[in-house]
């Protein structure tokens, strides 16, 4: 989901560039919801992966019959070289690796900026959105990821959502939308659960990403893991604190003006540096040394430089 959503800077930029366009978007099938309300996307092509590349040699069926003006390529396949085209775009060895994903994306076409990612909704998952969150001041708080290492401590969560919306709080009088993506269910529902019933909203794996990606959009703030629901956020331009320490915070940090990460003392490499780490049985977090303090007062000086209003806050 992650890179679906920082992919959608350079779609923006091509709709914006060339307004008449028609386009045909290749993703896989946890991502196809983010492109229905696309403008000027007028066909898309879901593959599921399969067994020595066959998910390739589909895709290459259904394009090799037509000269593209345009085909940019973001995985280096084959098969973008194996069709007509005027023009080619392709992640590959020049690409600088080092930067964050937004900005290698940039490099593919060449641009002289990095476009911000962005999202559409269309007008059902709007209307999904607007019957799971009636209320006008809602903070979002996802507490789950997809691996166990980059999952901050839950009782941490709990003391930070406790504080954001207690007395004196941030957030006071606020109810929080807690997320979980489908199959992350338990670790979100200890969460939910430790709040009080009118200050809880649930959104745990309810409905498809994009229509969870709507709900988001509905937040004042946003707080979470590294996950694809923190870029969901932070392309929807809610202001996002992500939560880092064993992933490349500089590669997949929440992108743009509105967004901020807040991070282990540690960098990545140094979390698994020790005996006997696999990140397939790992089976506890690696984001301990990040203090509910320093998360406090990472929070607290995003919300004053952004110069939330009383009306927001």
């Amino acid at each position: 989901i992650g890179d679906a959503v920082l992919s959608m800077g350079l779609l923006n930029h091509i709709i914006k560039t060339y307004p008449n366009t028609r386009i045909t978007v290749a993703c896989g099938p946890l991502v196809k919801s983010f492109f229905e309300a696309v403008p000027n996307v007028e066909k898309l092509i879901v593959l599921k992966k399969e067994k020595f590349h066959g998910h390739w040699f589909k895709l290459w069926r259904q394009v090799v019959g037509i000269k593209w003006d345009i085909v940019v390529d973001l995985r280096d396949s084959a098969v973008s070289r194996l069709i007509m085209a005027k023009k080619r775009y392709i992640f590959s060895s020049h690409i600088d690796k080092n930067k964050h994903k937004v900005e290698q994306n940039a490099q593919v076409m060449g641009l002289d900026y990095v476009p911000n990612p962005r999202l559409w909704f269309s007008d059902n998952q709007k209307s999904k959105a607007d019957s799971l969150i009636t209320d006008d001041k809602v903070i979002g708080i996802g507490p789950t990821a997809n691996w166990i290492g980059k999952t901050w401590p839950i009782e941490r969560f709990i003391e930070i959502a406790k504080w954001l919306i207690g007395k004196d709080g941030i957030f006071e009088g606020y109810k929080i939308a807690v997320f979980g993506a489908p199959g992350e269910e338990k670790e979100a529902y200890k969460l939910y659960d430790s709040l009080p019933e009118n200050s809880r909203i649930n959104l745990i794996a309810k409905g498809n990403p994009a229509e969870a990606a709507a709900c988001l959009a509905k937040c004042k703030f946003y707080l979470g893991n590294d996950s694809g629901l923190m870029h969901c956020a932070a392309a929807a331009g809610v202001k996002t604190v992500g939560l880092f320490g064993a992933s490349h915070s500089h590669i997949y940090g929440a992108w743009g003006e509105n967004a901020t990460i807040a991070r282990t003392p540690e960098t990545f490499d140094e979390l698994i540096d020790f005996e006997g780490y696999n990140p397939k049985t790992l089976d506890k977090s690696l984001m301990i040394s990040l203090e509910v303090d320093e998360v406090k007062k990472v929070i607290s000086n995003f919300v004053q430089s952004h110069n939330y209003s009383q009306s927001e806050r």
